[in-house]
C-alpha cells in the first residue's frame, strides 16, 4: 500500500500540467498567455475534483486524509453497478452526495466548451465529461476506501450536462442579440 498526500498529488498534477503545456507550446511554436489563462480553469477543475474524489471529505486531525493506493481484501465492496442502489439503500448522506456529485462537475461543463474549440456541441461535451468521469471511477478501483459507483458516473455526467447547457444557452442568447 502507498499513501499519498493531497499536496503530493497536486504537485504531481502541476508538474505534469507544466510539462504538457510546454510540450504543446514547443510543438505548435506558439504561446498565448490568454489561452494559458483560460486553460488554468481546466487545471483548477481537475485539482478541486481530485480533492473530493480521491481524499476523504472530512478532515482528520484538521488535515486532509491521505490517499491509500492498493487493493482492499474484497473488491466487490468497492464496486456498485446497480444504479441508485448504493445511494438510497446504504448511505445516510445520499441527498448531499447527489447534490455534491452534480455540483462538482457543473464547472467542468462550463469550462471545457470555453477552452476546447473541438468540443463544439452539447453531445461532444457530455461524452467528454462522461469519459472523464469514467476515468475517475476506474482509477478509484486502486484507492483503498474509495468506491467505484455507477451513480457517480450518472450524477457527474449530469453535472457536466447542466454546465454545458448553461454555456450553450448563453451562446444562443448572445447570437440573438
Amino acid at each position: 500500500m502507498i499513501e499519498i498526500t493531497y499536496f503530493q498529488l497536486i504537485l504531481f498534477i502541476t508538474v505534469l500540467w507544466i510539462i504538457i503545456r510546454f510540450a504543446v507550446a514547443i510543438k505548435k511554436r506558439a504561446f498565448s498567455v490568454k489561452r494559458e489563462l483560460k486553460l488554468l480553469l481546466v487545471y483548477v477543475c481537475i485539482v478541486v475534483i481530485c480533492r473530493f474524489v480521491y481524499f476523504g471529505f472530512h478532515l482528520e486531525d484538521g488535515k486532509i486524509p491521505t490517499l491509500k493506493v492498493g487493493f482492499d481484501d474484497d473488491i466487490h465492496d468497492m464496486i456498485s453497478i446497480i444504479p441508485f442502489y448504493f445511494l438510497v439503500d446504504r448511505y445516510d448522506g445520499w441527498k448531499m452526495n447527489i447534490i455534491g456529485n452534480i455540483a462538482m462537475f457543473i464547472p467542468v461543463g462550463i469550462v471545457w466548451p470555453i477552452c476546447f474549440s473541438k468540443l463544439d456541441t452539447i453531445r461532444k461535451n457530455i461524452l467528454a465529461g462522461a469519459g472523464f468521469t469514467l476515468f475517475i471511477e476506474v482509477t478509484q478501483l486502486f484507492c483503498i476506501g474509495r468506491h467505484t459507483d455507477v451513480d457517480d458516473l450518472i450524477l457527474n455526467t449530469s453535472g457536466v450536462a447542466i454546465g454545458v447547457c448553461i454555456v450553450f444557452l448563453i451562446r444562443r442568447m448572445q447570437k440573438k442579440e
